[in-house]
């Protein structure tokens, strides 16, 4: 069975970080990537460079408020799952994921906003064993996206 995952892009700033999440959406084959707020969207120049050729084939959409998708996918029943360095986080790799679902990704500095935090129904974190206490938002979400896929089990189901 396909999982159908949808990915909202909580104001991820950076052009090229946007970029290599199509290319990873694409090779994951997510069901749907949402840019909102401030994420760089297509015709955007900079996303070409990294997406290479993903812009056309990762189903996408632009909203103006992460939060009102978020909002939406819990009105649809649909699971969400954020991923932040959060109190109430479990470890990525410790957690079940749902054959549906929606996945947040946040900003490169201030993370996935608050309330969509307090609206999530899990939050999970990749555990941080460095100086430094988090990772690029591109390599985390390739990280969890992959879990999430495979549930952990090294087969996508």
């Amino acid at each position: 069975m396909a999982k159908e995952i949808y990915v909202v892009l909580d104001n991820v700033r950076s052009a090229f970080n946007t970029g290599s999440i199509f290319r990873t959406s694409d090779a994951a084959g997510i069901t749907k990537l949402y840019l909102c707020g401030i994420t760089p969207y297509p015709p955007h120049l900079k996303l070409q460079k990294t997406a290479l050729g993903t812009l056309d084939t990762v189903s996408w959409e632009h909203c103006l408020s992460s939060i009102e998708i978020v909002k939406k996918m819990k009105d649809e029943r649909i699971p969400v799952i954020s991923v932040e360095l959060d109190d109430r986080a479990v470890p990525f790799n410790e957690f079940s994921y749902p054959n549906k679902m929606c996945l947040v990704m946040g900003h490169e500095l201030m993370g996935v906003n608050q309330e969509i935090l307090d609206i999530s129904d899990q939050i999970v974190q990749i555990p941080m064993h460095g100086m430094k206490n988090s990772l690029n938002v591109a390599v985390s979400y390739g990280i969890v996206i992959y879990e999430s896929i495979n549930n952990g089990n090294g087969k996508r189901n």
